[in-house]
């Protein structure tokens, strides 16, 4: 490669070293100068996350592809790395948000360290460098085996990340179901590279992209990747590891983890699909079809059931993934049918929504970090009117908010706006039953927006209005500068990508050139004020009109109140005669979501239970009534609890084989090389 075509790839190396770096620096703050080597991580971080974004956005917008060749491997397999715009495009992501969080890291990891049950503060620099290692190399590497060394580097740290408390009995047990769902998604995917090596001839990527699969090997290779990086997504079944890992570790990670990691697996069913497979296939959109949509539908209906924040939002990024499924799925059963525009719109749509979340997911996270930093509560119904005593937080949190629940002119409108458009397209297919899917896959994404605001008016409202129920979160006061950067800088790209969408779509016909061949002419066709993703005659949106419309709205509201504004005379509200307003008479996380509990009953296993205690007069007295519901996940008890007790129950029957007697053991030895003897010969 040449110094002027390498330099993308040269400033993704320039990340690695970065990253790693920050790893180091981490390390040696163990012993000297513990809080300036620890802002000098995140410092490296930074650099990072910098020049991921540059090597990605140099890539994406030159149109680029880079590969280069590294001598590190076995001596007859060398690394093999390549930088194009698909992979650009998720460095930008990953680069976006290891900027936040390197202006968000420093104040509050610190917190970490204090207290009666601090943690040592470079184990947890250490792995987040070798957690963003793995994903940086995974989307650079160019053959199987580099990508799977990554990939597994990015799933061992990502448990040492999630067992940092350690002490925590729930965060051992959330650990180690993600580290054992994680090895059964690489076992998948290995399955997956193995279909394609065999019929390629080698390990490499481009000798992947060359085989030539017939129908029954590509759809079984389709199948591994996608069960092995739906995993490491968290689609409906296989997402019962992601809302017990992302609610325990740090918040800065869980933001990177539903940012950024869970995105590796659309990453890879895009890559393996589109990519090395190549000839996409309508039945393999079917099946996307379907379990996106039961990922969304599900994952916000068992968010609105949480009161934990952190895994409300952990079941959200469930629901989120769904979404791009289902893009993902139009656009494979659009281009398996011969509709290849359509099925860049799908394309385009799933990718939009993959960068979408990252940020205002990221910024949820983040603002839940700041919460929990400052109340130490993730308990919803332990929080109460932190607008007022945090209010920048409440701010930049009802961003992420009103972005996650899809409402103009944040980013989130877009893309699912994007979805829909695809969705209504159905139409022009010539099958019966696709053309009647699609619409009930569409009416159910439209019911899984309605209940995704519905969760967040619940969310924002029992954490920052009303009255606090606590007395450490009445004491409340507003975060550090840092961490308030770091969700802004989130905050300002979620506004920036709902109001330029041309800009962005534009800048994303690369990848859909390179992947399908195909771009979006039509989608800026009437300039950067009009979004028209089919024809302007068909279906169009203009951010900024939105934009100036709620400017002047609000304005001429605002002017038109001052202006017959009145002194305000303040005094206790309305309280009925019952006496001054407590905290008790406000809602629950509970109260909030009984009645969609009622509608959606079968969807959850409920544990309810009252506890009603009397006194002990000759006329029992109730003196007290404690009320407490639990829902659990059909998923674990069908699928998970089943499986276990299979393997309890055969690990007890081959029980046998540990006699104690050395004699039995050579014998099996004996046999078992006879048996691999024979299989060689």
């Amino acid at each position: 490669m040449s110094a002027t075509d390498g330099t993308p790839l040269l400033l993704a190396y320039a990340a690695v070293a970065c990253t790693l770096l920050s790893g180091v620096v981490s390390l040696f703050a163990l012993r000297r100068y513990p809080g300036f080597l620890h802002f000098g991580s995140f410092l490296f971080l930074f650099f990072s996350g910098a020049a991921s974004i540059a090597a990605g956005g140099w890539t994406l917008l030159a149109n680029l592809t880079v590969n280069d060749r590294l001598g590190f491997g076995l001596p007859w397999l060398a690394w093999h790395v390549r930088i194009d715009p698909l992979s650009g495009f998720f460095l930008v992501l990953l680069g976006t948000l290891l900027v936040a969080i390197s202006l968000y890291g420093p104040s509050y990891t610190r917190e970490f360290a204090r207290g009666p049950a601090a943690q040592p503060l470079p184990p947890l620099g250490v792995f987040t460098a070798l957690f963003v290692i793995g994903m940086q190399g995974l989307l650079i590497a160019d053959d199987a085996l580099l990508f799977m060394i990554f990939w597994e580097l990015m799933s061992l740290s990502g448990y040492f990340l999630v067992v940092y408390q350690h002490q925590h009995a729930a965060n051992r047990h959330a650990a180690f179901i993600y580290l054992l769902l994680a090895h059964v998604g690489a076992l998948v995917i290995l399955l997956s590279f193995g279909v394609l090596a065999a019929f390629g001839g080698g390990l490499t990527f481009d000798a992947m992209r060359a085989a030539r699969l017939t129908p029954l090997w590509a759809t079984i290779a389709f199948g591994c990747a996608f069960a092995g990086f739906g995993i490491k997504s968290g689609m409906v079944p296989l997402h019962v590891w992601l809302p017990d890992a992302h609610p325990v570790a740090p918040s800065h990670i869980s933001a990177l983890m539903s940012g950024a990691m869970i995105k590796m697996g659309i990453y890879g069913i895009v890559r393996l699909s589109y990519d090395l497979i190549g000839d996409v296939r309508w039945e393999w959109g079917v099946v996307v079809l379907i379990i996106g949509t039961a990922s969304s539908v599900l994952g916000v209906l068992y968010a609105l059931m949480q009161h934990d924040l952190k895994r409300l939002l952990a079941y959200h990024s469930i629901e989120n993934i769904g979404i791009i499924l289902m893009g993902l799925g139009l656009s494979m059963i659009f281009l398996g049918s011969g509709h290849r525009m359509l099925g860049t719109l799908g394309l385009v749509a799933a990718l939009y929504h993959t960068l979408n979340h990252a940020l205002f997911k990221g910024l949820l996270f983040l603002g839940a970090g700041s919460v929990l930093y400052r109340t130490h509560a993730r308990d919803l119904d332990q929080m109460g009117g932190l607008i007022h005593r945090m209010p920048v937080t409440a701010f930049l949190f009802l961003i992420g908010c009103v972005a996650i629940s899809a409402l103009p002119p944040f980013n989130g409108f877009v893309s699912e706006w994007l979805t829909f458009q695809t969705a209504l397209q159905a139409p022009a297919l010539t099958n019966g039953l696709l053309r009647t899917m699609i619409p009930i896959a569409a009416a159910l994404l439209a019911l899984t927006g309605a209940l995704a605001a519905a969760c967040f008016v619940k969310a924002f409202g029992i954490a920052f209005l009303g009255k606090p129920r606590t007395r450490r979160v009445a004491r409340a006061r507003e975060v550090p500068a840092g961490m308030q950067g770091g969700m802004g800088l989130l905050a300002l790209l979620c506004l920036l990508l709902g109001v330029l969408p041309t800009t962005v779509i534009e800048a994303m016909a690369p990848i859909t050139q390179l992947l399908v061949h195909a771009a979006l002419p039509s989608a800026a066709a009437q300039g950067w004020l009009w979004l028209t993703p089919i024809s302007p005659t068909v279906a169009s949106y203009s951010a900024p009109f939105v934009v100036a419309a709620i400017v002047v709205v609000f304005g001429l509201g605002y002017l038109f109140l001052k202006r017959g504004a009145v002194p305000a005379r303040r005094a206790y509200a309305w309280d009925c005669g019952f006496g001054h307003l407590t905290q008790r008479m406000q809602y629950t996380s509970t109260a909030f979501s009984q009645p969609i509990r009622r509608v959606f009953a079968g969807v959850w296993k409920v544990d309810e239970h009252i506890d009603t205690l009397a006194d002990a007069g000759p006329v029992p007295r109730v003196t007290s009534l404690h009320y407490s519901v639990h829902t659990h996940d059909w998923s674990w008890l069908w699928c998970y609890v089943p499986i276990g007790r299979m393997v309890l129950a055969a690990a007890n029957r081959i029980g046998f084989i540990q006699t104690g007697n050395i004699h039995t053991y050579l014998k099996f030895s004996f046999v078992t090389l006879l048996a691999f003897l024979w299989i060689v010969s």
